[in-house]
């Protein structure tokens, strides 16, 4: 019986330490919540950040300058889902986010801050396909009340076309800085070359760097490489066979189909961080290492 008595006791023992435990886990949820949602901006601070933005577009136009008209799409090295290689042909103007969206662009305009890294210059994240539209949408939205575009632009998710092509920013190699990620008799240590452009595997512990911390691509975009994986607008497919040449976005996203999202994460290794590197995600997904860029584009007439 008193055998008994002890098992009992100790059964109750162990009931309470786990409901001890889940009521400690829920209040530290609850806190970084608290504290990830700061109060809302005013409205001179969020046109502030709202100016920001804009200053932070960078303008790109194919065919003039440093700019090429075509490119070549995918890598003939890489996984079978970046082939075949082929030929893209740049047409429109555009203007591409210097960063991926940072939180406190983010809470201005959402109203909240998802993301699990907190840090108002870090990259947003924790959100999914929907909502990284829906960000765009809004942000459109400010910035026409605010004046800052024009009544023809549009603030949207970049095609894939368009986010490879400003990801290699005029190179052909695996990379925007060149195809090695190492320099010579580094094999085998950390990627340092890379670790100059990118936050990977080998020199992140989270997402808890600023956006643009590190050096950017012949462009001047940050962060194209790692970091974040950042949402496109394309649906998912598993090649490149009968993909569209002009750098539109191929077909249309469907909540129970997968999406692209490029670039790689800080929990990725090297090679998932090359300029072809493409990988598939439910829409539905929300990651701490996945986020957004966002285009600046003129409304095509097909579009009003």
């Amino acid at each position: 019986m008193n055998h008994l008595k002890n098992v009992v006791s100790v059964r109750q023992l162990a009931v309470l330490v786990t409901l001890l435990f889940s009521l400690l886990m829920g209040l530290v949820r609850l806190s970084a919540e608290e504290k990830l949602d700061s109060p809302p901006l005013d409205s001179s601070g969020k046109t502030e950040l709202l100016k920001l933005f804009v200053k932070e577009l960078v303008s790109i136009t194919p065919g003039k300058g440093k700019f090429p008209q075509t490119f070549q799409m995918g890598s003939t090295t890489g996984e079978p889902s970046e082939r075949p290689v082929h030929k893209v042909i740049m047409s429109d103007d555009f203007w591409m986010s210097r960063y991926e969206v940072p939180q406190n662009l983010y809470q201005a305009v959402m109203g909240n801050n998802p993301s699990r890294w907190g840090g108002p210059r870090n990259s947003a994240e924790m959100f999914d396909w929907q909502t990284a539209n829906e960000f765009c949408r809004k942000l459109t939205s400010e910035l026409k009340k605010a004046k800052l575009i024009a009544a023809d632009e549009v603030i949207r998710l970049p095609s894939e076309a368009e986010w490879e092509y400003c990801c290699r920013a005029g190179t052909s190699t695996e990379y925007s800085f060149g195809d090695q990620p190492q320099k010579q008799g580094d094999e085998g240590k950390q990627a340092r070359i890379l670790d100059e452009y990118a936050w990977h595997t080998g020199n992140a512990a989270g997402n808890d760097p600023p956006v643009g911390a590190l050096k950017p691509n012949p462009w001047g975009l940050y962060d194209m490489h790692g970091y974040l994986w950042e949402f496109v607008a394309d649906p998912w497919h598993d090649s490149y066979q009968n993909a569209p040449g002009d750098g539109s976005v191929w077909g249309t996203v469907t909540i129970d189909k997968p999406v692209v999202v490029r670039g790689g994460a800080w929990t990725d290794p090297y090679n998932r961080l090359r300029s072809a590197s493409r990988r598939q995600e439910a829409a539905t997904t929300a990651s701490p290492a996945l986020g957004l860029r966002c285009v600046k584009a003129k409304v095509k007439k097909s579009e009003n």
